[in-house]
C-alpha cells in the first residue's frame, strides 16, 4: 500500500497536466480564454499532490497528519467545487465558470436541471481524490 500510496497523488497531478493543458475534446475544452484561470489553478493545485506523495514518503506522525490534511482539502474542495453545484448550491462565478470552461465537455450525469454538471475530466479527479485519501488514510493507520 506504501507504494500505492505515493503512486496515486502523482498519477492525479498526471491527470491534472494532461487534461488541463492538452486538448481532448470533449473531454476537456480548452482555449485561449481560460488559460490565464488554468495557469493560476495549476499554481494553487499542483503542490498538493507533491507534498502529500513526499508525506507519505517520508513515514513520519507529522508528514502522514500532513498529508492526510491535504487529501482532505482536496476533497472538501472538489465536493464544494462541482458535488454541491451540481445538487443546486452554486454561486454565480462557479456557473459562469462552468459555462464558459465546462459545458461542452463530456458528461456521464443528467444534465437537464442543473446549473453545474460534473464532467468526466472532474468524475475521474474526484475517483482518485477518494483513493488518494484511502491510500494515504491506510499508510498513516498502518504506520501509527
Amino acid at each position: 500500500m506504501f507504494a500505492i500510496a505515493i503512486v496515486v497523488p502523482l498519477a492525479w497531478l498526471g491527470w491534472l497536466v494532461l487534461t488541463e493543458w492538452v486538448p481532448m475534446f470533449p473531454l476537456n475544452d480548452l482555449g485561449p480564454g481560460n488559460r490565464r484561470h488554468r495557469a493560476v489553478a495549476a499554481v494553487i493545485n499542483y503542490p498538493f499532490p507533491l507534498l502529500i506523495a513526499a508525506g507519505v514518503a517520508l513515514q513520519r506522525p507529522w508528514s502522514l497528519a500532513l498529508a492526510l490534511a491535504l487529501c482532505g482539502l482536496i476533497l472538501v474542495g472538489h465536493v464544494t467545487s462541482w458535488w454541491l453545484p451540481y445538487v443546486g448550491v452554486s454561486t454565480a462565478a462557479q456557473r459562469d465558470a462552468y459555462r464558459r470552461d465546462y459545458a461542452r465537455t463530456w458528461k456521464l450525469l443528467p444534465v437537464e436541471g442543473h446549473a453545474v454538471v460534473i464532467d468526466v475530466q472532474h468524475m475521474v479527479v474526484g475517483v482518485l481524490s477518494l483513493v488518494m485519501a484511502g491510500t494515504t488514510l491506510s499508510v498513516a493507520l498502518g504506520a501509527g
